[in-house]
């Protein structure tokens, strides 16, 4: 093996390395693993730690000199759980759950609304701890089970 064959060698590896896909996404492929009502009982477990969180994060900045290792830890799991509901809301329901229909278009985009209107409120959770916007994101929850969720 000459230096040139194992420079490519190495460089492809890097190259496999570095740009391999996030492995933890869903694999985007019909695998028929995952239901949508499984997915979103996940994204409600995210917001009620989220809620939590908000209100663990209120409590403890009365006193941030004292509780700032608590109050670290609160953000970072509401951090945490606010990506995974966007993450899911991408990955899962934008990517591979919605799809045009030309004989439904308002619902295509009254799903499409939804998806968008929960990945801002979400990232409005992120950025502070308003309680206003969890609670909107709650009803944003509720109306999104309403239309992704399978009918029993």
């Amino acid at each position: 093996m000459n230096i040139r064959h194992i420079t490519s060698l190495a460089a492809a590896a890097f190259a496999a390395l570095t740009f391999a896909p996030n492995a933890d996404a869903h694999c985007q492929i019909p695998c028929g693993i995952y239901a949508d009502d499984n997915v979103i009982d996940s994204m409600h477990t995210d917001w009620e730690t989220i809620q939590k969180a908000t209100a663990q994060i209120i409590e403890l900045s009365k006193d941030p000199t004292k509780n700032i290792h608590q109050l670290t830890r609160w953000i970072n799991n509401k951090e945490s759980h606010a990506q995974a509901i966007q993450d899911k809301v991408l990955n899962y329901f934008l990517a591979q759950r919605l799809k045009l229909d030309d004989a439904d278009k308002d619902t295509y985009l009254k799903k499409l609304t939804l998806c968008h209107k929960i990945i801002v409120t979400t990232m409005k959770c992120k950025q502070s701890a308003n309680t206003e916007a969890v609670d909107t994101l709650h009803d944003l929850m509720h109306d999104f089970e309403d239309l992704f969720g399978e009918k029993k």
